[in-house]
């Protein structure tokens, strides 16, 4: 009996032992399932705050006033970009800021020359644009008219300024490339001993930046023997939307020429009986020089350009927004559309307001209208086409020429 006891007894004590253990590892599991989740948990934390750090160190340089903090915050925001893992950028957003800031691929940035070398000599040509962000536009675009220029008047250096200081900050942190503000590139005239100076505006018209050019020149009028201001490229305003001249004329049909010959076809002619229609979407402005672009609408019809069609990302003047121009394009007849910019430069706007994802560009909107069979994007800034470079040529000659 005593026997069966002990045993008895063992076994309780083994069974009773397991249960405690069994029950002991079912806590433990559970206690590090919760630990796991907490460490996730702080682990995306931390990420978060990585990359919030980084977007506020963006958004510092995403501003049109350069200080002499600046060139030290470009430096800082590239830097802790570079640190990023791969998730954490993904999580960087800002005020202004996004994983594109840094991320984005938009060329050789090494294919540009900024153009902000010393020893100008006495004589300068100082091609004004308001720039991009975008590589393979500045070096195709903006350095296409200034290469053109420099071929133009070899005994004249050519030298570059931006009038987006946000621009400047973006192509500084990203690509180290450092492209001078008009201030910059006057002081640096005035350094190296410049006595004639000829501004080139790239603009597309007498807008704002413009203006503000005008009002940074002033500032420098006494420091050189002369100063003489080109026109940019649409001309004079002139006082309605009647008003055309030369200038739009030739960018009129320069542009056309290229769209139609990018799209296949022989003529303008030959597209409209195929049923296709050429959008060209400027940028727009609530600045009195927005009728530039209701004049560029009378000379394509002057010309006879029944399917070319002006619209602005801003919708100013009114008939230019998008909807008004899909409405006029449909009500035309058109079956086939082609989008491309009437810009300077194939940028931002062109890469995302007109061609990009998102529903509200443009090539989503025409397409989502469901009045069309096609819709197609020619994404070409208009500085690197040939005749126009020759009109910004011929816009200095005469800025030289004048007593």
């Amino acid at each position: 009996m005593k026997k069966k006891a002990v045993v008895l007894l063992t076994a309780v004590l083994v069974g009773t032992c397991c249960l405690a253990g069994c029950g002991n590892e079912g806590k433990t599991t559970k206690q590090d399932s919760e630990a796991t989740e907490e460490t996730t948990q702080n682990e995306e934390i931390s990420d978060q705050e990585a990359a919030d750090k980084v977007a506020a160190l963006i958004d510092a340089i995403y501003v049109q006033k350069r200080t002499d903090e600046t060139d030290q915050q470009c430096a800082d925001a590239k830097a802790a970009w570079d640190e990023l893992t791969d998730a954490q950028k993904a999580l960087v957003e800002g005020e202004n800021a996004d994983p594109d800031y840094f991320g984005r691929d938009t060329g050789d940035a090494s294919a540009d020359d900024a153009r902000n070398q010393d020893e100008i000599g006495e004589n300068e040509i100082l091609a004004v644009s308001f720039g991009t962000s975008f590589n393979d536009s500045r070096a195709a675009d903006i350095k296409g008219i200034e290469d053109a220029l420099q071929a133009a008047y070899p005994d004249w250096s050519v030298r570059r300024a931006f009038t987006a200081q946000i621009i400047i900050n973006h192509v500084q942190a990203r690509d180290s490339e450092n492209i001078d503000n008009m201030d910059q590139a006057l002081e640096r005239a005035v350094a190296n001993g410049v006595k004639n100076l000829v501004v080139q505006p790239t603009h597309l018209m007498h807008g704002a930046e413009y203006d503000e050019l005008m009002e940074a020149i002033e500032a420098y009028r006494d420091k050189f023997e002369t100063v003489k201001v080109a026109e940019p490229l649409l001309g004079e305003v002139g006082t309605d939307a009647t008003v055309v001249n030369e200038d739009k004329q030739a960018v009129a049909e320069a542009i056309t020429g290229e769209a139609v010959k990018d799209a296949g076809y022989d003529s303008i002619e030959a597209a409209k009986e195929d049923g296709t229609a050429f959008v060209f979407m400027g940028h727009g402005t609530a600045h009195e020089a927005k009728v530039s672009y209701s004049q560029m609408q009378t000379q394509m019809t002057t010309l006879g350009y029944e399917n070319v069609f002006i619209g602005t990302v801003e919708g100013e003047p009114e008939e230019t927004s998008c909807e008004s121009v899909i409405e006029a394009v449909a009500a035309a007849g058109y079956t086939k559309v082609v989008l491309r910019p009437l810009m300077v430069v194939a940028g931002d706007h062109a890469n995302n307001d007109m061609a990009g994802e998102e529903e509200d560009s443009w090539v989503n909107m025409f397409k989502a209208s469901g009045k069309f069979e096609s819709v197609d994007t020619q994404i070409f800034g208009l500085g690197r086409i040939a005749a126009v470079q020759q009109l910004y040529v011929e816009h200095t000659q005469t800025a030289m020429d004048q007593q």
